[in-house]
């Protein structure tokens, strides 16, 4: 496994917000976390980031414990966490804003490259690359932060929310762009609200449920599975 988590205990406070936790990502693997608000879905990723310090349990990657290194240590392994609400540095360009992805790298033609790479994935951004990053629309914004993570080349690709407050055609467009990531091979961890999205493109799924695991499977069984549809699909 790329990924393994262990008995993942965070607390905000004396409040628990993950309660003995286990995920587990294989490389090239779409992995999707869904669940309700507060349930404890973002707060996995802070962790997994270093942006939280764990009370108990492991987190290993490529073989390496890495809990309670910090968020730039963390960074440094090529685990990018693109976080909910898109933080794009507003008043840098589309241009700049790309090369601060690939500021903890020194390859500068690995650097041209990917921006192209980036530019071919996202064309929009490339007709922008001079506008500043908060004149664009929400929609422009993501596809701004993903690309941005992009840029530091990850072995894992967090992606927190990146759906959230999109019109319904450029939520297709973010999660064909999602499937275009899988397919070269990219390994994702997704977090995402619209459930039946992420179980469509997911190799896997948990869901989690006041800080706990309730159930897991293939995106597909999630998909199919009464209680998800009922609670997360919306179905009666």
């Amino acid at each position: 496994m790329l990924l393994t988590v262990e008995n993942l205990h965070t607390f905000y406070g004396q409040i628990e917000a993950l309660k003995g936790i286990d995920v587990e990502v294989a490389e090239g693997e779409i992995v999707t976390l869904i669940g309700a608000n507060g349930a404890g879905k973002s707060t996995t990723l802070k962790t997994i980031s270093g942006q939280l310090a764990p009370r108990e349990g492991k987190i290993v990657f490529a073989g390496e414990e890495i809990q309670g290194m910090s968020a730039h240590q963390v960074a440094a392994k090529r685990i990018v966490h693109v976080p909910e609400g898109r933080r794009i540095f507003p008043r840098m360009t589309v241009e700049e804003n790309l090369e601060m992805g690939a500021f903890l790298r020194n390859d500068a033609e690995g650097i041209a490259a990917d921006k192209e790479m980036v530019f071919e994935l996202f064309p929009r951004l490339k007709e922008r690359r001079q506008q500043k990053g908060g004149t664009l629309s929400g929609g422009e914004q993501q596809m701004l932060a993903m690309a941005r993570g992009l840029m530091a080349k990850p072995k894992l690709l967090m992606l927190d929310e990146p759906s959230m407050g999109l019109a319904p055609v450029v939520v297709e467009t973010i999660f064909e762009t999602i499937e275009r990531l899988h397919q070269e091979g990219i390994t994702i961890l997704l977090v995402e609200q619209n459930a039946a999205m992420a179980l469509s493109v997911a190799d896997r799924g948990y869901v989690l449920e006041t800080g706990r695991i309730a159930l897991t499977g293939t995106g597909k069984e999630l998909l199919t599975n009464e209680q998800v549809r009922k609670t997360y699909l919306g179905e009666v």
